[in-house]
């Protein structure tokens, strides 16, 4: 049996300014980087044999931080089906824009909606369908090595990767809040 440690990249300047951020970089605050020091002390004795992000600096960094205590981790693998959920044309913008321009109804559906999608972006049922791939990837390849598995990974990548771990409906994921200096620990 493989063990995953799943958690949520440290706090960015856009999470702490209330702006989308979705596929665009955002550098982690000073208090994000606090967050990703104590997730690493969190993990510091965990097998961790294989470490996984996206792309986006957020996560690597955050990732960096609990693998200086596994330093026979192999390379991080850098995986964009855990990437963040697009936001589309909204990307960059502050939330409180998107409120005063659509409504506050609209922004809670595009926010935190499952089927809704802000044009040039993704829905949570989109972010679904990449996760759950890349969940059938990790079973196949894994299941039965008893490999310590790191994941650095994103909120609403996160919300659905439970989602599906934890057989829960979409009323309840779209209700999370995934916190930045904590973990989520699943059996393979």
């Amino acid at each position: 049996m493989s063990t995953i440690y799943l958690f949520r990249h440290g706090q960015t300047e856009f999470n702490r300014d209330k702006r989308f951020t979705g596929w665009q970089e955002s550098a982690l605050t000073p208090d994000g980087v606090k967050q990703a020091e104590y997730l690493g002390t969190l993990l510091k004795d965990k097998k961790i044999d294989v470490a996984y992000t996206s792309h986006l600096t957020r996560a690597i960094d955050t990732l960096d931080a609990v693998l200086k205590y596994h330093p026979s981790c192999q390379s991080p693998i850098i995986d964009d089906r855990i990437i963040e959920r697009s936001y589309g044309i909204l990307e960059t913008h502050f939330h409180q824009e998107a409120i005063d321009k659509y409504g506050l109804d609209q922004f809670n559906q595009w926010h935190r909606g499952w089927e809704d999608k802000v044009e040039k972006g993704e829905s949570l049922a989109d972010v679904q369908v990449r996760v759950a791939d890349f969940i059938n990837f990790l079973t196949t390849t894994y299941q039965s090595k008893g490999t310590g598995i790191a994941i650095s990974a994103h909120g609403n990548s996160i919300r659905v990767f439970r989602k599906i771990m934890e057989n829960t409906s979409v009323e309840e994921c779209v209700s999370w809040k995934i916190p930045y200096d904590q973990f989520y620990e699943y059996q393979l």
